[in-house]
């Protein structure tokens, strides 16, 4: 296990094969989840990339630090990993905030990005009203009482079944979240906006939805895509919210041809 020291957090971190001959792509992961969601995409990219993963503060094994959160906050996380490492520019591809934190770290360090992979995320993520309800609801009755509603949104019906163990082990990863963390980040959601920024980006983005997303539905994610331009839009079939995990053999395939197509520098 590797940690990084960040003032008085400290945030927990994987890399692996960084090398100067190859470019390297750092995973974000969604809301309520750690890096091992990236596993099997992992596995398949690994030989032709570098690959970093993190917890974000207040998920995994990560620090919760002061919460509530700003995608900034996460920015700021992020961007010391980076420097810690000595790596930039990068492919980002980050997954539901993991995309938000992408948009916020191009925002703010366009020198650091080199592509985005936006995966089942958007421009902007639900409404006020609704975050707020989620974090009252999470305070009053912990994670756990919204495992149903949540565990919707992220897999399909099929995925969902009882006899599947990899099901059963994403419902526990879910629970064993940091309440302080979930909540702080989902307040960064509410407040995230990079509607203006979007149309700014200028380095190549290819979003990526699941047909069955119930939390980052394709039509949103494709209102993202035409907000950047040149960008590409994908979609995953008989995948919900973290196709990484549910298709991880489509997921790669849709995102494969856009990381060939990327100029050499």
């Amino acid at each position: 296990m590797h940690f990084l020291r960040i003032e008085s957090r400290a945030l927990h971190y994987r890399a692996i094969g960084l090398s100067p001959s190859k470019p390297s792509i750092v995973f974000i992961n969604s809301l309520g989840t750690d890096f091992r969601i990236w596993d099997e995409v992992v596995e398949r990219v690994a030989p032709d990339y570098g690959i970093i993963l993190y917890d974000k503060r207040g998920h995994g094994l990560s620090d919760s630090g002061n919460a509530p959160y700003s995608i900034n906050d996460h920015v700021d996380d992020l961007i010391a990993l980076l420097s810690h490492l000595h790596q930039g520019p990068v492919i980002v591809w980050g997954l539901s905030v993991g995309g938000l934190i992408a948009q916020g770290l191009y925002a703010r360090r366009p020198d650091l990005v080199r592509a985005m992979v936006l995966s089942n995320t958007a421009h902007k993520i639900g409404t006020a009203e609704m975050w707020n309800a989620r974090i009252a609801q999470i305070e009053a009755g912990g994670i756990e009482s919204l495992l149903g509603p949540i565990m919707e949104r992220w897999f399909t019906p099929r995925f969902r079944e009882a006899g599947n163990a990899l099901y059963a082990g994403c419902c526990t990863m879910l629970i064993q979240q940091s309440v302080t963390g979930y909540n702080g980040t989902c307040a960064a959601i509410r407040d995230a906006d990079f509607t203006d920024a979007a149309r700014e980006i200028k380095v190549p983005v290819l979003c990526v939805a699941g047909d069955a997303d119930g939390s980052t539905p394709a039509e949103l994610v494709k209102g993202t895509a035409g907000l950047i331009p040149g960008s590409r839009f994908a979609v995953i079939e008989n995948a919900a919210h973290i196709p990484c995990i549910e298709q991880p053999d489509a997921c790669v395939a849709a995102v494969r041809g856009f990381l060939s197509s990327l100029p050499e520098n």
